[in-house]
C-alpha cells in the first residue's frame, strides 16, 4: 500500500544499469530511472531486462523511481 502522495504506476525493464538501478519505461512511454526497494535488496529478488514492475514515484521528481514489485 503506498504512502500518501505517492504514485505507483507500472512499466517494463529495458535497461540494465550499474548499482541496481535500471531504465523502465512506463505504460504511457515515459522514461524513468529506478532503484530496487529494501526488501527486494534484502532478499536478493532478481530483475532482468524484459520484467514487468511496480514502481514508486514522488509527484515533485517524475524521472526517477523505487521498484517495489515484479509482476
Amino acid at each position: 500500500m503506498p504512502k500518501e502522495g505517492i504514485v505507483e504506476v507500472e512499466g517494463k525493464i529495458l535497461e540494465v544499469l550499474p548499482n541496481q538501478m535500471f531504465k523502465v519505461q512506463l505504460e504511457n512511454g515515459h522514461m524513468i530511472t529506478c532503484y530496487t526497494g529494501g526488501k527486494m535488496r534484502k532478499w536478493r529478488i532478481r530483475l532482468v531486462a524484459g520484467d514487468k514492475v511496480k514502481a514508486e514515484m514522488s509527484p515533485y521528481d517524475m524521472e526517477k523511481g523505487r521498484i517495489t514489485y515484479r509482476l
